[in-house]
This record gives C-alpha cells, sequence and structure tokens, in this order.
C-alpha cells in the first residue's frame, strides 16, 4: 500500500558557515575562487534532505511564502563534504525550483511555481534518494524572503 512521506527541508548551519568562511577566507587572501568553484552568496543558505526511505515518488510541493518574494531552490549532485572538497558549479543540478509570492497577492494566495520545472525537479530529488541517505540543496532568498520567511517540504508517496 502506498503511502504518503513529508519531508521538510531544515537549514544545515554547520555547512553554511563553512561555506560563508570560505568566502571570507578569499577576500582577506585577496585570492580568486579556484576554476568553477561556487561560491555562497549573502542571501543564501545550506539545507537538507534526509531520506528515512530510499524507494520514493514526487507527489508534490509544499512551499509557504509568508509574504512577498521569491525563493529559489537548487540541489547538489554528489554526496558533497565540504572538509575535502569545494562546491563546484557543475554539481549544481537543473532545473532549480523557483517559488514565489507576488506583492498584490493576498493572504489566501498561495506560493507561485514554474510547474513543470518544479515537478521535473521533484522528480529528481526522488531518483537520488534511491543511491542517498541525505541531499543537500542551495536555498537562495530574493527581493524580501528570508530563512524565517519560509517554509518548505517534499512530499513523497511509495512503499513508505
Amino acid at each position: 500500500m502506498a503511502n504518503t512521506l513529508e519531508l521538510p527541508f531544515r537549514p544545515d548551519p554547520q555547512l553554511t558557515e563553512v561555506m560563508r568562511l570560505r568566502v571570507q577566507s578569499l577576500q582577506q587572501r585577496g585570492q580568486n575562487r579556484q576554476d568553477g568553484e561556487r561560491l555562497l552568496q549573502p542571501n543564501e543558505a545550506v539545507y537538507r534532505l534526509d531520506f528515512s526511505e530510499q524507494s520514493l515518488l514526487f507527489s508534490h510541493w509544499k512551499v509557504r511564502l509568508a509574504r512577498s518574494g521569491s525563493l529559489t531552490i537548487t540541489a547538489t549532485s554528489q554526496l558533497w563534504t565540504p572538509d575535502l572538497t569545494h562546491l563546484m558549479t557543475r554539481q549544481l543540478l537543473e532545473p532549480p525550483g523557483v517559488f514565489w509570492r507576488a506583492a498584490g497577492d493576498g493572504r489566501q494566495a498561495g506560493t507561485k511555481c514554474h510547474e513543470a520545472e518544479a515537478h521535473e525537479f521533484g522528480e529528481r530529488i526522488a531518483e537520488l534518494a534511491k543511491v542517498r541517505k541525505v541531499m543537500y540543496f542551495l536555498f537562495t532568498f530574493g527581493e524580501g524572503c528570508s530563512p524565517e520567511t519560509v517554509d518548505c517540504a517534499i512530499t513523497f508517496t511509495g512503499d513508505c
């Protein structure tokens, strides 16, 4: 029997701090990033999904933005260990999930997204879950969004 499993995206403050320290270190030394290296921007943070089950089918996104703004979620394609390697641009999956809420939307208006891209993104996450226990994501907060104003989860179905 198929069950529903909702997994919340959880902030990873330690990993975010490591990435911010890398940027700070480069700036202090007056060095440039490595060729292809992806540095964390001030409006970005690292989040993670912990998979309790591996056999999943993507169902839907559950993204709530408390006020107008945008959120872009980009997944990393491999197990990334910041103590061993820097995040490289080639490790980022396409398409990202882009969610937004317009300034004129009323309180009852839901969060909008590019449906086809968000669905494809969710399916890719489900595929990667088959071989992973954890996945890392870059959350980019834009136009008034912040970690405090975003609630995000992804829902799967399967033999949970």
